[in-house]
């Protein structure tokens, strides 16, 4: 019986921690800008990670987000963390 209200206990703690450290979209768009200009200078250069960031759509589903240009996903994100996708693949 202790280990379950243990359990019960850990489990809403995380669930509290994904709601409070879901990215914001300006740390998607901050995310999205840097990872462009560095896998590449010349598009970091030309500002094309802004404009893919300010061109973004931001979803939250409350514990993670994404971010979305047309049918692509740029970039999603839980706990903080911010990942882009590669659209190379």
């Amino acid at each position: 019986m202790k280990r379950a209200a243990t359990t019960v206990v850990v489990l809403a703690a995380l669930l509290a921690l994904a709601f409070v450290l879901n990215p914001s979209p300006e740390r998607h768009r901050q995310k999205i800008k840097d990872t462009i200009a560095q896998r590449s200078p010349i598009a970091g250069a030309l500002g094309l990670g802004s404009l893919a960031a300010f061109a973004s759509s931001y979803h939250s589903l409350g514990v993670a987000s994404y971010t979305t240009a047309g049918e692509r996903t740029l970039s999603w994100g839980a706990f903080g963390m911010v990942f882009v996708a590669d659209q190379g693949k």
